[in-house]
């Protein structure tokens, strides 16, 4: 019955998990470089750099 809710609350959590790495790494590469292009490439990188960051910083 409720198969399909589950299901699509799941898919929604993940997708939301990746959008917030992805913004979390553009703000803190801009914070820290005040590059565009770094900015993106950490964005691409997302969850690595914010994981890189947190243990380097």
């Amino acid at each position: 019955m409720n198969g399909g809710r589950i299901f699509i609350y799941r898919a929604e959590g993940a997708r939301f998990g990746i959008g917030l790495g992805s913004a979390l790494a553009i703000a803190i590469s801009w914070s820290v470089n005040k590059s565009i292009v770094w900015a993106i490439f950490h964005g691409i990188l997302s969850w690595l750099y914010v994981i890189y960051y947190a243990i380097v910083r």
